[in-house]
């Protein structure tokens, strides 16, 4: 009689025992016998590595346990059929499988036992792209949103068992699932612990599996780095951009040893399985790597200093140079060793990523990526493509089916073949439907249609395909599933090209219709596709975890009434289109005829020259050429229809800039018309302000400080600021709280205490293209990031009225970044209230407080809407040289001109 033995491995674990012997309750001993012949026939069909046959003799021996009561027999088989269907790639029947066998060690009462399953169970949580689900198995509910401490799940039992094992396990999970989650610094600190318990187990198998994970985890952590690089190029801040650099290739570095460890202590165990994956992780480290190895050669050799803002976590280890990787001899070793993998979705997913593998390019930050780049097997593409799906339809795996099929259709649609890549994306198409869990293929395949259709002039068949990809795009983004191919969501290659690609399809059929309706009804359509690229584009600044809650068209309608214009626009390679919206419906449209390259850097001196207040009189004209370009071409048109106040939601870099400062020649947009900003009418709260019960709590740091090793200079003026405010809101109107006062938890039992339809906030606040580099300063040197304020106004947001008007009176974005400028666009949404006032750029003068008080007067007046408020406000400034009461200068517009206001402009 043999023990029952169970090995309960993250990610590539194999099964050191499927089987366990006779307890001695089981009185059929005829039956059992034959429950005991069909385990041990599937265990030899497993070890064949034929997944598919075992789970038929499985099944039959597991009708029987269920039958009999065996809680223990029928748990064990469970658990034996779960990895069966992981191998073959049926996640739906994994998971059913695993959630079965925790019920029966649930009857058992055999905690420890259903602490490891739920270890398991959170694995396929993972690689079915649900990472929220697989943290909160493993960590408890409470830690599904932070990774701070686990307050209960499997790792909790294990160690409650002391079970070194289940803990290693629990471990390397919960690593991996905060890989996927974005949150590397919590990855790897997981699976280094995991890692620790596994080298004093000496268990060979567990790490080679967190290697491996550990690799992918500091790879991850490196292109988060070089986005940051990207950012600062932008900036054109070249020292952060160094610094940047070299931090990534620190990660590079890292992944490539941890991956280099993977294959040689897979090759020494024999485990084909982990030393494939480890070898296809390394040849698609490579190209990125050695990019970042000749830019960092490039640097100059002066020391680069640093501002302590740059996570240190890729030099915990110091780790020794990595051996070169000989990158031809990597490949041809990964195409040798897939030819003695037993059929597995392993496999069928091996032998896509091999065939797909482009050649490297030239780097070059400013172009898009080539969708069909030289690939470094073309010669035996179309024979890989072909095994994999001849594997993926004997396991019938449909979502395997659909990647193999349609990348064979991608090879024929670069070939310029596009009946034979209709047909195969068409096949693609047909097994994504097959399998509810394969929507993130589906969308790819309708995409790729789309194109096919274009290049044929095929006008309808295009619009509907990319109608139907970026509908089930919009059905998949929160739950993307990334598991088999283990590729991070990238919004550059995905929902960014599609949108734009569909935008720029519809606009260019528009400009051409001659019928009035025709042609309303395609920019109709084209602001909409515009309007689902903002969404996803806020969402993906914020992350996954951002719910954005949208309004009804009814509500849309009811917020921009009778005098409001909506000005949209969208760049494009080689023009920037602007879309404008009247009351009436009539839908308008200008071009500007520059490419998005030659858009930037005017947009970019223009800005600079806002910005510049040593020059005392501003010279207006780069404001008057792009109003030339901008509001020009429609003037006569808002004039005649009574336009008194224009919304813009913009596009990429034009964000960065206030619309306030464009020029007519005679005078400044704002002296014509109140305006607002909001990324998205949909998500613009119509409701208007109750000036009935106006209350404002005033927060404010005045003095120096240090976060992040980063200095922030004292701000002379906050509190001349506060005072206006406490002026205009006397006694029991206003609270505040300065310096030492101002910190989170006081300003968060301060809202739960007291209801403030505003909240003021006069502090440094600075806003980055990485939302982690996003973050208020408050008093005591500390600092309140988005996620922290969005946590303290949203839980009292919903309550009568709170939650009407933040300000930002000090925030700054560098010139050129244009994420950093979503990420302000997008503060009312993510802070849960209606209006944000907020500043481009922090101004060291008094000129704020004059601005704040002229704008708060307006506000109480009745009738007077928000950004008729915030125009007076300008206007007053702007006027500066006729009144004696404030400074000349201020007609300047550095002082004016960078507070925006943001969402409802009511």
């Amino acid at each position: 009689m043999r023990n029952p033995k169970f090995s309960i491995l993250f990610l590539l674990s194999l099964i050191c025992c499927l089987w366990l012997g006779h307890p001695a309750s089981i009185a059929q001993p005829g039956n059992f016998a034959n429950a005991n012949q069909l385990v041990e026939q599937g265990v030899d069909y497993y070890q064949a590595g034929d997944y598919q046959a075992a789970i038929k003799p499985w099944e039959n021996a597991l009708e029987f346990y269920q039958n009999t009561s065996n809680y223990q027999y029928s748990a064990t088989v469970q658990e034996n059929l779960a990895r069966a269907y992981q191998k073959i790639g049926d996640m739906e029947e994994e998971i059913r499988y695993w959630k079965q066998a925790i019920n029966n060690y649930e009857q058992l009462r055999d905690q420890r036992q259903m602490g490891l399953v739920a270890t398991e169970l959170a694995q396929a949580y993972s690689r079915f792209g649900q990472s929220r689900k697989a943290i909160a198995l493993l960590c408890g509910p409470s830690d599904a949103q932070e990774a701070v401490t686990c307050t209960g799940g499997s790792l909790e039992i294990a160690k409650q068992f002391a079970d070194q094992e289940g803990e290693m396990a629990a471990l390397g999970s919960l690593g991996e699932a905060y890989r996927l989650q974005g949150k590397y610094e919590q990855a790897i600190a997981r699976l280094q612990e995991s890692l620790k318990i596994a080298q004093e187990l000496k268990n060979s198998a567990s790490q080679t599996a967190t290697f491996n994970n550990l690799g992918n985890a500091y790879k991850a952590q490196a292109q988060l780095t070089e986005s940051y690089v990207n950012s600062a190029q932008q900036r054109k801040a070249k020292v952060k951009e160094q610094e940047y650099l070299k931090e990534s290739l620190k990660c590079y570095n890292q992944a490539q040893n941890y991956l280099q460890k993977t294959v040689q202590l897979a090759s020494s165990q024999n485990n084909q399985f982990a030393q494939m994956r480890a070898l296809m992780d390394l040849v698609k480290l490579y190209h990125p790597l050695e990019e970042v190895r000749q830019r960092v050669k490039d640097i100059p050799d002066e020391k680069t200093s640093t501002t302590g803002e740059i996570s240190s976590i890729c030099n915990s280890e110091s780790p020794t140079p990595p051996v070169s990787l000989d990158i031809e001899a990597t490949i041809q070793q990964a195409l040798d060793l897939l030819q003695q993998l037993p059929d597995s979705q392993d496999k069928v997913y091996a032998a896509i990523n091999l065939a797909t593998l482009k050649q490297p390019t030239p780097f070059d930050n400013s172009s898009q990526p080539n969708p069909c780049g030289k690939l470094q097997l073309a010669g035996k593409a179309e024979t890989l493509l072909d095994q994999a799906v001849s594997i993926a339809k004997r396991l019938e795996n449909y979502r395997a089916q659909s990647f193999a099929l349609g990348e064979l259709g991608h090879i024929y649609e670069c070939r310029q073949d596009y009946q034979q890549a209709l047909k195969f994306t068409q096949q693609a198409q047909w097994a994504a439907h097959q399998d509810l869990s394969a929507k993130d293929s589906l969308y790819l395949w309708e995409w790729q249609a789309g194109r096919i259709f274009r290049a044929q002039d095929m006008e309808e068949e295009t619009t509907n395909s990319y109608k139907q990809a970026i509908a089930t795009l919009k059905d998949i983004r929160n739950e993307l599933l990334i598991a088999e191919r283990d590729q991070q969501f990238d919004f550059r290659d995905a929902i960014n090209p599609l949108h734009r690609e569909f935008a720029k399809f519809i606009l260019n059929q528009a400009k051409d219709s001659d019928d009035k309706q025709d042609k309303s009804e395609k920019l109709t359509s084209a602001l909409e596709t515009i309007d689902s690229l903002k969404l996803a584009e806020l969402q993906n600044y914020y992350g996954d975890d951002c719910v954005l809650i949208t309004f009804s068209p009814e509500k849309v309608e009811e917020l921009v009434g009778d005098h409001t214009a909506v000005f949209s626009s969208i760049i494009l390679s080689d023009r920037t289109v602007i879309l404008v919206s009247l009351p009436n419906g009539e839908k308008l449209l200008t071009e500007i005829e520059i490419d998005s390259q030659q858009l930037r850097d005017e947009i970019n001196r223009f800005r600079q020259g806002l910005e510049d207040s040593r020059v005392h009189k501003y010279n207006p004209k780069l404001a008057q050429e792009l109003y030339q370009k901008i509001i020009a071409p429609f003037a006569d048109d808002l004039k005649s229809a009574g336009i008194e106040t224009l919304v813009f939601i913009q596009d990429g870099i034009l964000r960065s800039i206030p619309m306030a400062a464009l020029h007519d020649g005679e005078k400044f947009l704002v002296e014509s018309y109140a305006i607002a900003t909001t990324p998205s009418l949909k998500l613009t709260n119509p409701q208007t302000l109750n000036r009935d019960k106006l209350r404002v709590l005033a927060l404010g740091l005045s003095e120096a400080s240090e976060v992040n090793g980063q200095d922030f200079s004292a701000l002379y003026n906050v509190e001349a600021e506060i005072e206006a405010i406490k002026k205009l809101f006397p006694g029991s109107k206003s609270k505040e709280l300065l310096n030492k006062d101002f910190t989170q938890k006081n300003f968060k039992d301060e809202l739960e205490q007291t209801p403030y339809p505003m909240l003021h906030i006069a502090t440094h606040g600075q806003f980055r293209a990485i939302k982690e580099e996003t973050f208020l300063v408050t008093g005591n040197n500390d600092k309140l990031t988005l996620e922290d304020l969005e946590n303290t106004i949203s839980s009292v947001s919903s309550k009568p009225n709170s939650g009407e008007l933040l300000a930002l009176t000090a925030c700054q974005t560098a010139v050129g970044d244009d994420r950093a400028a979503l990420g302000l666009a997008g503060i009312a949404v993510r802070a849960g209230v209606s209006s944000a006032l907020a500043s481009l750029w922090s101004i060291y003068d008094g000129s704020t407080p004059e601005l704040v008080e002229e704008f708060y007067t307006n506000l109480s007046r009745p009738g007077v809407s928000k950004a008729q408020a915030l125009q007076a406000a300008q206007i007053k400034l702007i006027e500066a040289k006729n009144n004696k009461e404030i400074k000349n200068k201020y007609d300047h517009p550095y002082y004016w001109a960078p507070f925006i206001l943001i969402g409802n402009w009511l």
